[in-house]
């Protein structure tokens, strides 16, 4: 799908495709690259744990759908769908029982563009596809505007499935419906 934002200026055009095997590299770069910020704005313990989480995730065989975002040959985003038969975040949660989307990623070179609205928008999109009512994300009150996203987004607080980590801030659930 290829995406020209509608907010603010216009912008380039951008691709969201699906990752190639050979980019996992790249994605493991471009997520830690656009994490960092928090690594200033948490507790050290806090991010720690989240910097052992992300690179779980990103290095898991456990089945989800990673998707880019493509400006010409260069990787400007990336994001995770977990099916809902796979629990995103091991016993943490139990099972959700609706897709769950993890590590939306825009550095910030490539933020004001409409990117992490953009793969939001292709997971909501492949859930519904794939016959879901609802999906799921987690974040955490240091991640402000990614949450106000998904609150114009539409999704609502789902505090049955927040969770805390050790030594971290407590990690909030959030579904939309898709209904």
């Amino acid at each position: 799908m290829t995406v020209e934002p509608t907010l603010g200026k216009p912008h380039k055009l951008f691709t969201i495709r699906d990752a190639r095997d050979d980019e996992r590299q790249a994605i493991a770069e471009l997520t830690l690259r656009a994490y960092a910020e928090y690594a200033e704005i948490m507790e050290p313990g806090g991010w720690a744990g989240l910097e052992q989480a992300i690179h779980r995730a990103l290095v898991s065989s456990e089945p989800a759908e990673r998707l880019v975002a493509d400006d010409e040959g260069t990787l400007i985003g990336s994001v995770m769908l977990y099916p809902a038969s796979v629990n995103a975040y091991g016993d943490a949660t139990g099972t959700l029982g609706w897709p769950e989307v993890r590590l939306l990623a825009v550095p910030p070179e490539a933020r004001g563009r409409g990117v992490a609205g953009a793969l939001m928008q292709a997971c909501v999109l492949r859930a519904k596809a794939a016959g879901a009512t609802a999906i799921g994300i987690h974040t955490s009150r240091s991640m402000q505007v990614a949450m106000a996203m998904y609150m114009r987004m539409g999704f609502v607080r789902a505090p049955e499935h927040d969770f805390q980590p050790p030594g971290a801030e407590t990690v909030e659930g959030y579904r939309l419906s898709l209904v």
